[in-house]
């Protein structure tokens, strides 16, 4: 099972403690000793029942936010039509515990803590995996019932499947409230339904994969540079394609499965950018307007 863990920080706490309590003495060297203590603990009291109440909120909203949203037309031959699989490697999707809290940690909100305890703040991109997500998830490819599977694995190992017709939440903050969640408890199922919608599953990735499917990479260091359009035409027809992004902000990916590193560009290109060209080259293909 994989867990999340925190990143431990040395006498953080304590020393947040002493320099708020060291403020409110000297705000308050003129107020009475009892009454420093009632509004002490009064702001103590607050504090708490404001937190508590801010992840309730969260916890809801990513509760009911992430439900069957894209409708998936499926064709009454869809048993023999060929169909697309993606998979993103190294996403930057680290749980960590920050003060009282777990969090996904980004570059923005997270970045002196990153510092503070080694790390590169650069590196941590989950809203890169967002985009990518939005992209695929909302193509005409998917809207078809072409889209057979997403997967996602993160830099730390963790591999888990995202159903073609979930709906991921459209802005950032909800969208790390449910990667929280799939990351901790591993699952998450559609509003008032069992069906898991998200769910971490085994390594390998190869294992989920349809036995006989074409696997390519995407790079743009690869010497193979080629017309999407064209070199699709030629794939994708006859078996299903496996295509393999990566979803971080710098490096390459290195995987032993995939069969062909391609580039689609003289130019580096984003993740969700490049799924956006490959989804309309398969739209033209399979004439689906």
């Amino acid at each position: 099972m994989v867990r999340p863990y925190g990143i431990k920080v040395n006498n953080k706490r304590k020393e947040r403690h002493e320099r708020y309590d060291k403020e409110e003495d000297e705000e308050e060297d003129e107020q009475p000793k009892f009454e420093q203590k009632q509004k002490q603990k009064e702001k103590v009291k607050k504090a708490k029942r404001e937190a508590t109440s801010e992840e309730d909120d969260e916890e809801k909203e990513a509760e009911h936010e992430l439900d069957v949203g894209i409708p998936v037309v499926v064709s009454e031959n869809k048993k023999d039509q060929t169909g697309v699989i993606f998979v993103l490697e190294k996403a930057s999707l680290e749980v960590a515990k920050v003060g009282k809290t777990y969090q996904l940690l980004n570059s923005d909100d997270h970045a002196n803590f990153l510092r503070k305890n080694g790390r590169d703040p650069a590196h941590y991109r989950p809203d890169i995996t967002h985009q990518a997500l939005l992209m695929i998830l909302d193509s005409p490819v998917n809207k078809a019932g072409r889209l057979k599977a997403v997967y996602v694995k993160t830099e730390q190992g963790v591999l888990f499947e995202v159903k073609p017709h979930v709906r991921i939440p459209r802005t950032y903050k909800r969208f790390a409230g449910i990667m929280l969640q799939l990351l901790q408890k591993l699952s998450i199922s559609a509003s008032g339904k069992r069906e898991k919608l998200l769910r971490v599953i085994k390594n390998p990735v190869t294992s989920h994969l349809p036995p006989n499917s074409r696997k390519i990479g995407f790079s743009y260091s690869s010497e193979k540079l080629v017309n999407m359009q064209k070199h699709l035409s030629t794939v994708c027809n006859e078996t299903d394609t496996v295509f393999v992004l990566g979803a971080m902000s710098h490096g390459k990916i290195e995987c032993d499965y995939i069969d062909d590193f391609v580039a689609i560009s003289g130019y580096p290109l984003s993740a969700a950018y490049c799924i956006s060209r490959i989804c309309e080259a398969l739209s033209t293909n399979w004439n689906i307007i």
